[in-house]
């Protein structure tokens, strides 16, 4: 009998949601599964305190500390040892920093560089006119002491100790006349700024200011500097809008200048809010992670723009783009605008890329050469793979894509050990492309279930997408059976990393899917990132993100795609990345094949939205946990999903 108040389906109702409770306090890592979340005796992984950043600075500092020739302490200071460019840490320098490296090493990076003079190692009579000191701080910032400015300790966070460097006379002199220009350019910088400024009034100032807001927010990590002033979104005290400073926020730097007089501003507020302006103004939000870990000025930023004018005005075609005729700010967001319309234009016939370099999270844009013999042969060998493995036929990708969308019911349909054969594609071209790339990890993500984009769509729910969480999403990791000598040659561990990389990947999804939708309240109250449009190769990226370091993320390529569902595109809804924890780094010849690779996952993905518009069915039920446990251990594919 059921009691009184209870119905029989309210009891089923019940224990559908105890069972549901119950399954959600489950772990999900592959090596646990069924067993109690958190009920683990102790961390399967612990950080060393010298893995990632930490310890590079450590061994930067050390290499540097014994070196006899102060020339050569500071190349590896300003290179980290060789890792990063050293212009990057050249454009971090305080004015009188970068004045001190001029007059004593020759360094700078200006156009055109003094590389004639070494006062710091040239042979001086008597004893040094003043000592200087010369630091790394926790940051990778290189920091040097110079006349009247005290100990280096007493105003920077130094990995060590610091070197002694000693100013001959003649480099006092000469330090003074460069300090002098540095100075008064800065002084003609921010008066510019500000008349450029005020000239926009203050309904104006508040409108610039929500958009940087809005780009500071939807731009990945970036730490910029004015002197020794930060402005970051990035960890520690935050002082833009980003993962845990919300705007409007007191500490925020931009919305504290909102409703005040012009007149109240710093120069260095000023400053640093025209520059992001012209870099926004350039190439939309991507361009400021162009600018990070370096000063931000309008001499830098100056510098940024004619160097991208130059690579643009390369490539053959298209209208020309001219120099500024001065760095005033008039002239700079005039050369932004048209950088911008350039931008358009080129990349009609070539590929951009982006460059990273993990220790700095420094990104460079590139424009890549033509596809040549490197790109081909991978392209050749995932090709004649994919045509043993799943029904497409083409001697390119580009010939397999058009295959594809002249016959892609099969995608709807099971096909080999998936429910569908959108999950077998994934999964073979995934599959491929780490053994051509020779890669210890290759992946692959996406959204489970088109059909319900799609009814989310027709009836304009943005709440509903907005409101989907991370198991709504997917994503293939595929490792070498190799890699495992990276997880103390354990394919437990190495199944488990493979599912934390492939749970980062669904949040990934998440957090790009709602910037492709319209700007109602629903979709700006959530976090998300503006989604990527061109690919990157990332050098050296485990340093930072904890998830890089356990996972010895070292070099990487991202080949990001957009879908069309309906009459919408999708940016970055799809990609494919390739992971290396060691060995050589990935070239650009490797992004080009990438590419290729990645826009047959994207045209995939479309023919099957396009089918299921016109009423099939496709859900993604693979790839999860269980999925991954099954596939790494057992070293082949199953569909069942835990």
């Amino acid at each position: 009998m059921t009691p009184r108040g209870e119905t029989g389906t309210g009891r089923a109702a019940a224990g559908s949601r105890r069972a549901a409770l119950a399954k959600a306090r489950q772990s999900r890592r592959p090596s646990r599964l069924g067993e109690r979340a958190g009920a683990a005796p102790k961390p399967d992984f612990v950080f060393d305190s010298n893995a990632g950043f930490p310890g590079l600075l450590a061994r930067t500092w050390s290499r540097a500390a014994a070196e006899q020739d102060p020339g050569r302490a500071v190349e590896l200071l300003l290179t980290l040892g060789g890792l990063v460019p050293a212009d990057i840490s050249l454009r971090a320098l305080r004015c009188t920093e970068e004045a001190a490296l001029r007059v004593l090493f020759g360094i700078s990076w200006r156009e055109p560089a003094d590389k004639g003079r070494d006062m710091a190692t040239a042979d001086a009579a008597g004893p040094p006119a003043f000592l200087g000191e010369l630091g790394l701080t926790t940051s990778g910032r290189v920091v040097l002491s110079v006349p009247s400015e005290g100990p280096l300790a007493g105003r920077e966070k130094l990995v060590d100790g610091v070197l002694r460097i000693p100013w001959p006379a003649p480099a006092l002199t000469a330090y003074e006349h460069e300090v002098g220009q540095a100075s008064a350019r800065s002084a003609a910088e921010a008066a510019d700024c500000r008349a450029w400024l005020s000239a926009t009034g203050p309904q104006g100032r508040d409108r610039l200011l929500d958009e940087l807001k809005d780009a500071a927010r939807r731009t990945a990590p970036f730490v910029l500097y004015q002197e020794e002033r930060q402005y970051t979104n990035f960890r520690e005290r935050n002082t833009l809008p980003g993962k845990t400073l919300w705007p409007g926020h007191p500490d925020c730097a931009l919305s504290a200048l909102q409703g005040i007089p012009l007149a109240l501003w710093s120069d260095s507020d000023v400053v640093m809010v025209v520059c992001l302006a012209l870099l926004v103004r350039s190439a939309g939000y991507a361009r400021i992670e162009e600018a990070n870990g370096t000063q931000l000025t309008v001499g830098h930023v100056a510098a940024l723009l004619e160097r991208t004018r130059r690579k643009y005005n390369a490539v053959p075609g298209g209208r020309r783009v001219r120099p500024a005729a001065s760095q005033r700010v008039t002239e700079l967001r005039t050369l932004a605008a048209a950088i911008r319309a350039r931008r358009a234009q080129v990349t009609r016939s070539v590929q951009l890329y982006r460059e990273i370099h993990g220790p700095l999270m420094h990104k460079i844009e590139r424009v890549a050469e033509a596809p040549a013999d490197g790109a081909r042969e991978r392209e050749q060998r995932i090709c004649a793979r994919l045509a043993d493995r799943i029904p497409v036929t083409g001697g390119t990708l580009a010939e397999m894509s058009a295959d594809i969308q002249a016959g892609a019911d099969w995608l709807t349909r099971p096909h080999g050990a998936f429910g569908t054969g959108l999950e077998s594609l994934v999964y073979e071209t995934v599959s491929a492309a780490r053994a051509a790339f020779d890669a210890d990890f290759a992946m692959s993500r996406g959204l489970r279930s088109l059909p319900a984009l799609i009814q989310a769509l027709r009836h304009e729910d943005w709440a509903r997408i907005s409101g989907w969480e991370l198991p709504e999403y997917f994503c293939c990791v595929v490792p070498a059976a190799g890699a495992r000598r990276y997880f103390e040659d354990s394919a437990d561990r190495l199944a488990d990393v493979a599912w934390a990389i492939s749970s980062r990947m669904q949040y990934n999804s998440w957090h790009f899917i709602v910037g492709n939708l319209p700007k109602v309240p629903e979709v700006e109250a959530r976090d998300y990132f503006v989604p990527p449009t061109v690919p990157d190769i990332a050098f050296h990226s485990d340093q930072h993100h904890h998830g890089h370091v356990a996972a010895q993320v070292r070099f990487s390529i991202r080949s990001p795609q957009a879908v069309k569902v309906l009459d919408r595109a999708f940016g970055g809804f799809v990609d494919l990345r390739l992971l290396r924890c060691a060995g050589t780094p990935f070239g650009e010849q490797d992004l080009l094949a990438a590419q290729h690779v990645s826009t047959l996952l994207a045209d995939a993905t479309t023919a099957t939205a396009t089918l299921v518009a016109a009423g099939a069915e496709a859900e993604v039920t693979a790839f999860g946990p269980q999925w991954h446990w099954e596939t790494v251990t057992a070293g082949e594919s199953r569909c069942a999903d835990g």
